[in-house]
């Protein structure tokens, strides 16, 4: 069943970055309310004035509840109430690095953001989700299904938010309302951005890795037409590009195999050698 967008309220966080702000605009196209958020006052209000009169801006830092449940407050007090909760705001370790070469506090500030503030946020808007039978999307990754290397706190992020959207997707069927789970592939990102198109051992990595149409980037507008439809579906799953849902499909036997190439390839092994020579502290 597909149902309209108009005159629906969706609060999205990370609204300032590729996939939210083009989500944003795809969404004020369809007649919905947009609440943005980000951690930028000047980012949000900037893009607010874009959308015009149907957006609301508020600086949100999603690690922060008492944040998130004002933001949430405040779109009820303006909109009237919140349909749906996207929950999107997502940053990744910059530069890329091994488990070895990661400080605990580049770790903990990815899973404080990746998957602390997705509980955040799911837990700040699900009494409007259920009160409005309405919908959560959590922005997970091809990475909940890929092998994370050089990116483990994120992957382990995706990995986690893919199986809170899952749960609460069965717990919210009893009232009436729903979640589903964004897998993006490579969009072009400032995350991306890293790995795809910065020259160095990263982009080497994965242009060994991600060969063929499986390392061709996508644009955040593509992306925010099949969140958009997602939306007025309640869909489950949301994989954008299509050409990675036979992965996520096959994703037992497909992780076993790549793991053990990638364990045996002298390529990965080399990059992998210089991105801990170079890390910084080693």
């Amino acid at each position: 069943m597909k149902a309209s967008l108009t005159g629906k309220t969706v609060l999205i966080t990370g609204a300032t970055g590729g996939i939210g702000a083009a989500t944003s605009r795809e969404l004020i196209g369809r007649g919905a309310n947009v609440v943005v958020t980000d951690i930028g006052l000047e980012q949000v209000t900037d893009l607010a004035t874009e959308l015009g009169e149907r957006a609301l801006p508020i600086v949100v830092d999603v690690t922060d509840r008492g944040s998130i449940d004002q933001a949430v407050a405040q779109a009820v007090a303006h909109f009237g109430k919140v349909d749906i909760v996207f929950a999107n705001a997502g940053i990744a370790n910059d530069p890329p690095l091994t488990v070895a070469g990661l400080t605990d506090e580049m770790y903990e500030k990815v899973i404080d953001v990746d998957l602390n503030g997705v509980w955040h946020t799911v837990r700040a808007g699900l009494p409007q989700v259920i009160e409005n039978g309405g919908y959560v999307l959590i922005t997970s990754s091809i990475y909940a299904f890929m092998n994370g290397v050089v990116n483990a706190p994120y992957a382990m992020s995706k990995a986690a938010v893919e199986q809170l959207g899952r749960a609460l997707r069965t717990e919210l069927a009893y009232r009436g309302a729903s979640a589903g789970v964004l897998y993006p592939g490579w969009v072009d990102t400032n995350i991306a951005k890293i790995a795809m198109h910065d020259p160095g051992p990263v982009k080497e990595l994965a242009d060994h890795a991600f060969r063929g149409p499986l390392g061709k980037t996508i644009t955040p507008e593509r992306a925010a037409k099949a969140i958009a439809n997602g939306m007025e579906k309640h869909s489950a799953r949301i994989i954008v590009p299509r050409r990675w849902v036979p992965f996520s499909m096959l994703r037992g036997v497909f992780n076993m195999a790549t793991d053990a190439l990638m364990q045996r390839d002298a390529k990965v092994a080399g990059v992998l050698e210089r991105i801990d020579r170079d890390a910084p502290g080693a």
